[in-house]
């Protein structure tokens, strides 16, 4: 294996360094857009000089796979492709860079992922266009509404402006057409692997409507390398894993063990399908296989609170001893039996379940797990951590893991998820942010930044005395507490 060039959905730390983490486990080089190409929040990367980038460094021989987010290079990243006013033809046509590189390099694996764009049952704007503000929530549920009528002939009766409705219709046909435009390329072949995720939907939305559609076309004509699922921002990390495992020659197989059966058929939050069957696509995502005995990887699930709990919204989810103590002894028996073992704590939404990571902690067996993540939703975490999980156990297949990267991509993922995420930024967000989910000012953000480094330090001594690691640096990508990214010190 050579290298691996990447076109993140964005400049965030986890389209960017995730997926760094990963290739660094498995021993393999990464190679990314430089900053200034990249979008910055709101504003949209340089589409034309990521095209150019990316056929130049597709040119070089060393170059033997390419995972790209069609959102990053057609519209200029995530954001952009919700707010934008770009005309169809004019996105669709930027889509030719990736027909010019297969023709140039029709050796090299091209992997792909597009997103079906949300709409948030929100009223904020922070990352949808402005009138969210003012129909957010309306807009969502114009989008189910009409997805019911079109299902079960229930009438959509919504009221919104019709030109708010009129620019909503047309941005997301314009969406639509480039996910059909992206099925047409892996179709004849420009693309190898293609994954088409939803971004933060519901069982009736508009996102789950144009999923339905785009699994007609799946039936149709069938793929195995076609995914569509719930998720996001962990699809780099996970396609990159898939460079990884096809280029490898092997096929890492992963086994599930859960709390409870139950749990794995639970819909999660901001999703549309059973928790099991986004397990299953997902593991086929990474490129491994899902078996029923022994495996390369332990899949360790914490499954979905049954009352739906989010750890930012105003109420508290409570906390269920039994889930917890059933995930901890799922962990230590499959440590037991000598395996990898991978933990997605998908519980909650927005953070760790806290329970659950002091108890292992307290048994001594939160570092010794290979992997693990519980961000977001649950199609984040659950990627996440497979992505992790199934980069070691190929890396530990062809021996050439990289002990040190896999610790410190552990410990990050530790920090965020649980220390930052669901302990100290509900309580420092108060002071350092004004409570405020939106970008703070920029010098604001800078000095809050050595603030959470000193308590996530503290929180990484408390869980483990014996890590040596230290924090280099912590920043705020996007200058608001929801995105941190942890830099540690290089160690000799």
């Amino acid at each position: 294996m050579t290298r691996i060039i990447l076109v993140p959905l964005d400049e965030r730390p986890v389209n960017t360094g995730l997926p760094a983490d990963v290739a660094a486990i498995a021993g393999v080089e990464i190679v990314q857009p430089p900053a200034e190409l990249l979008p910055h929040f709101r504003t949209p990367g340089d589409t034309s000089g990521l095209a150019g980038w990316l056929e130049r460094e597709a040119a070089d021989a060393r170059t033997s796979s390419i995972v790209v987010s069609i959102d990053t290079l057609i519209h200029g990243g995530l954001i952009p492709a919700r707010i934008s006013h770009d005309e169809s033809l004019e996105v669709l046509a930027r889509l030719d860079v990736l027909r010019r590189v297969r023709s140039a390099r029709p050796d090299v694996a091209i992997t792909a992922v597009s997103l079906i764009t949300r709409a948030s049952d929100s009223y904020s704007n922070v990352e949808e266009p402005d009138y969210w503000a003012q129909h957010g929530r309306e807009i969502h549920a114009l989008g189910g509404a009409v997805h019911q009528e079109w299902a079960n002939g229930l009438p959509a009766v919504v009221s919104i402006p019709d030109e708010i409705r009129c620019d909503f219709a047309e941005r997301r046909l314009r969406n639509h057409l480039v996910n059909l435009g992206v099925l047409d390329l892996h179709w004849t072949g420009v693309i190898d692997t293609l994954a088409i995720t939803a971004d933060d939907t519901a069982a009736f939305s508009a996102g789950s409507a144009e999923q339905e559609i785009l699994r007609y076309w799946r039936i149709l004509r069938p793929s195995n390398a076609l995914e569509v699922y719930p998720g996001a921002d962990e699809t780099g990390a996970v396609l990159v894993t898939r460079a990884i495992v096809d280029e490898s020659g092997v096929t890492p197989t992963v086994r599930i063990l859960a709390d409870s059966a139950i749990g794995l058929t639970l819909i999660p939050p901001y999703e549309n399908q059973p928790l099991i069957r986004s397990i299953e696509r997902q593991v086929r995502a990474t490129g491994a296989s899902l078996v029923d005995g022994t495996a390369d990887l332990v899949l360790v699930v914490h499954t979905p609170d049954p009352n739906r709990g989010d750890l930012f919204s105003s109420k508290s989810p409570a906390h269920s001893p039994a889930a917890v103590a059933a995930t901890v002894e799922n962990v230590r028996t499959a440590l037991d039996s000598g395996g990898q073992v991978a933990l997605a704590d998908v519980r909650y939404g927005n953070g760790a379940d806290t329970s659950l990571i002091r108890a292992l902690a307290e048994a001594g067996l939160l570092f010794e797990l290979c992997a693990y993540s519980g961000w977001n939703t649950a199609g984040n975490a659950l990627g996440s951590a497979l992505a992790l999980g199934v980069a070691h156990a190929t890396a530990t297949l062809l021996g050439t893991l990289d002990k040190d990267a896999a610790r410190r991509a552990l410990t990050r993922r530790i920090l965020d998820d649980y220390a930052w995420q669901a302990h100290h930024r509900a309580r420092l967000s108060p002071a350092l942010f004004d409570g405020r989910i939106e970008p703070i000012e920029a010098a604001h953000a800078r000095d809050a930044e050595p603030v959470i480094a000193v308590a996530l330090q503290g929180t990484l001594r408390e869980l483990d005395p014996r890590n040596s690691l230290e924090i280099e640096r912590v920043s705020l990508p996007w200058d608001r507490s929801f995105e941190v990214d942890i830099t540690f010190r290089a160690q000799s």
